[in-house]
């Protein structure tokens, strides 16, 4: 069962801006760039299970390129394997890139139905087939290359930028990647920059100085308010019982054997 954790606004804000320039470093930054980081394979299958247990109730997250459901927050369709919705630009920046590469495939009919539900919940021009051609598509190679590829573009990738930048080791990466995840970016008040700049308003990160722990522990406390100021929001578990596991734990690497729980669920890696 998914549990109903909706995600970003102003998603297609968010991509036009990555397009044009990365997330910039402050001019007194002095961060390193880590040998290891979140973008390391082995990292970031890690990262993708600890999402798929918040998102999906499960740590098989290949098993989700073909998920797809309404779960009532607002945004329409969710799919995927980072929860593209239909609401929120992102699910059609997914099929116009796929159609690009793979012109007259299952899901470019939908095209125009999408454009103009982006930014709703309606299903209009999407019912009753939407969600059979999705799961049909899931099933093509190049249609998961898609999702992976839009995933690093939107999400990991600039993610695992700014906390590089700020000096962050592998947990606060993905405290980054996360927290993007769930509430996109852009001029969104509860969008991740926003959460980032209260944070920076109770301590600094590592690349400005500040200690590390005592960053991220603010950054999960800004993390929870955001996540507070919204129903569907309000279990923090992903915070609580997961990533500040790991915090006090002072395993800033994400190394195994790891144990959490998300919405009272128990999860491993060995």
């Amino acid at each position: 069962m998914r549990h109903p954790t909706p995600r970003r606004t102003a998603l297609a804000l968010f991509g036009v801006a990555l397009a044009a320039a990365p997330f910039l470093k402050p001019p007194h930054a002095t961060a390193s760039v880590r040998a290891i980081g979140l973008d390391d394979p082995a990292k970031k299958e890690i990262a993708m299970r600890l999402v798929s247990s918040a998102e999906n109730s499960s740590l098989d997250w290949k098993a989700q390129y073909q998920y797809i459901e309404d779960i009532g927050d607002g945004r329409g369709y969710t799919a995927g394997i980072i929860g593209f919705c239909s609401g929120t630009g992102d699910m059609l920046d997914l099929v116009e890139l796929y159609t690009d590469r793979k012109p007259g495939n299952v899901l470019a009919r939908y095209l125009p139905a999408l454009r103009e539900v982006d930014g709703s919940d309606s299903h209009d021009g999407l019912d009753p087939g939407f969600p059979g051609d999705w799961r049909r598509a899931a099933r093509d190679a190049a249609f998961r290359r898609a999702q992976d590829d839009e995933r690093d573009r939107v999400y990991f990738g600039p993610a695992v930028r700014q906390g590089k930048a700020d000096g962050l080791r592998v947990l606060g990466q993905f405290a980054y990647y996360d927290a993007i995840v769930m509430h996109g970016d852009g001029n969104d008040p509860l969008s991740f920059s926003n959460i980032r700049k209260r944070a920076l308003r109770t301590a600094n990160p590592p690349a400005w100085g500040g200690d590390e722990v005592s960053y991220l522990d603010a950054f999960l406390d800004a993390r929870v308010w955001a996540m507070r100021q919204e129903e569907a929001h309000s279990d923090t578990s992903r915070v609580d019982t997961a990533q500040r596991v790991f915090l006090r734990k002072r395993n800033l690497d994400l190394d195994p054997p790891l144990d959490w729980k998300v919405y009272g669920d128990s999860y491993h890696i060995g």
